[in-house]
């Protein structure tokens, strides 16, 4: 593949579509990271395009509306790859859910997808591999041309959506390595946090769980637990390491995701071991589907959390930081699933222990989750269970899981509040 190719490609695919288009360009290991390249060596293919795309903070590092004055983005995540074209106003950022954001590309204006897929198969079909997600949303829109650039380093797994490569537009052949990255190990603090919730997950649970130093210091804390399985809107290298201590269940589709996120051996392993199995949001994150799956743990982590049990997952600082993505979609799965439950998981300081991350009271426009939508709390301290509990009882719990240092100022501030409310 050469940067040309891909230029010409993309030069007759826009003659295709009107002056100004909207293209979905996807994310994680399925970004068209060879686009990018293209792109960069020559904005003037990007000028009047407007690129859409549900890109993760921490995931996904090409701003898309910083390649050309007159391109512009169109997401539902905010990260700091992304803070220029915010600030000048050229990203729109939409406040969705991930299952709603499948919704959004299933009927939004677009006039143009640019897919990564597998190289074409001897049956003349196009995979997905390890990153279907929101893919299967765009080739279902019969009207939509795509461009799919394929490449052999995405592999095609036996349980991943594919579609026929006649579908496509045009297909460009390229040589570019997926995004990813390497498993870190946890630290102390972050072992602590990782062995109070590891005590919440029972053998056989099924687990969702995210990306992160959280995520991984739970992960890490599971090797003894046997019969795991996994439904999740994404897995990493870290469920590799639980597969290789025999924790994980050994049976085809064990571990079900939307796309896998780490490094080459994870993807090998993806595309040989029958027990992944890859599938869109529109299965990962659909209520009825997580509603019935038993033992369900959700295992996400936040920002900060209030007394009143609301929980911020976006904001530093008031600074727009993330999205929402699919934490309150799998937070209500689990509770709806028998024996299910929904765990947030935060360290309990941030900036060496100087600040508190549980506050007193969030401002309203630092609410992710209501208090509706918090089931359990878990930091390095302890557990804080506030299903079934009153507004007083949830404080108090969550008072017993700050850092020390800080669970007088919070019971303090708690009896402001309630003062200032006349109870509650």
């Amino acid at each position: 593949m050469s940067v040309s190719s891909v230029q010409t490609a993309f030069k007759a695919f826009r003659r295709h579509l009107p002056s100004r288009p909207r293209i979905y360009v996807g994310g994680g290991p399925g970004a068209p990271l060879a686009l990018a390249e293209a792109l960069s060596a020559d904005p003037d293919l990007a000028a009047g395009v407007t690129f859409v795309g549900p890109w993760i903070p921490g995931l996904d590092q090409t701003d898309w509306a910083s390649l050309h004055a007159d391109a512009y983005g169109e997401t539902s995540f905010v990260g700091p790859v992304w803070h220029r074209s915010l600030e000048q106003g050229k990203t729109r950022v939409l406040p969705l859910t991930y299952s709603q954001t499948w919704s959004w590309l299933c009927h939004t204006p677009l006039d143009g997808a640019i897919l990564v897929t597998s190289p074409t198969s001897p049956l003349g079909r196009l995979s997905f591999g390890v990153a279907p997600d929101f893919g299967p949303a765009l080739t279902r829109r019969a009207d939509l041309p795509i461009l799919a650039l394929t490449t052999p380093h995405m592999p095609a797994p036996a349980q991943s959506p594919t579609f026929k490569a006649d579908r496509a537009w045009q297909i460009v052949d390229t040589t570019t390595n997926l995004a990813g990255r390497s498993r870190s190990d946890p630290n102390d603090n972050m072992r602590d946090l990782g062995q109070q919730v590891a005590r919440l997950i029972g053998d056989g649970d099924t687990l969702q769980i995210g990306i992160g130093r959280v995520p991984g210091a739970i992960l890490a804390s599971l090797h003894q637990h046997r019969g795991l399985r996994f439904h999740s809107g994404l897995i990493t290298d870290d469920v590799l390491a639980l597969m290789e201590a025999g924790a994980v269940a050994r049976h085809a589709g064990s571990i079900a995701t939307g796309i896998a996120w780490g490094s080459p051996e994870l993807y090998r392993r993806c595309a040989e071991d029958p027990c992944f199995s890859f599938h869109p949001v529109c299965h990962t994150h659909e209520a009825t589907v997580l509603a019935a799956i038993p033992r369900f743990k959700a295992v996400n982590s936040a920002i900060g959390v209030d007394l009143w049990g609301q929980a911020n997952a976006e904001t530093v600082n008031g600074r727009p930081v993330s999205g929402i993505g699919g934490l309150s979609d799998f937070l209500r799965g689990a509770r709806s699933s028998p024996g299910g439950r929904g765990i947030l998981a935060l360290p309990a300081t941030a900036r060496q222990g100087t600040v508190s991350r549980i506050t007193a009271e969030l401002p309203a426009g630092d609410i992710t989750l209501s208090r509706y939508d918090v089931d359990m709390v878990v930091t390095e301290y302890g557990v804080a269970d506030l299903g079934g509990r009153t507004a007083e009882e949830r404080a108090q719990a969550l008072i017993a899981i700050a850092a020390p240092a800080f669970r007088d100022e919070l019971a303090a501030r708690w009896e402001q509040i309630l003062s200032r409310r006349g109870g509650v």
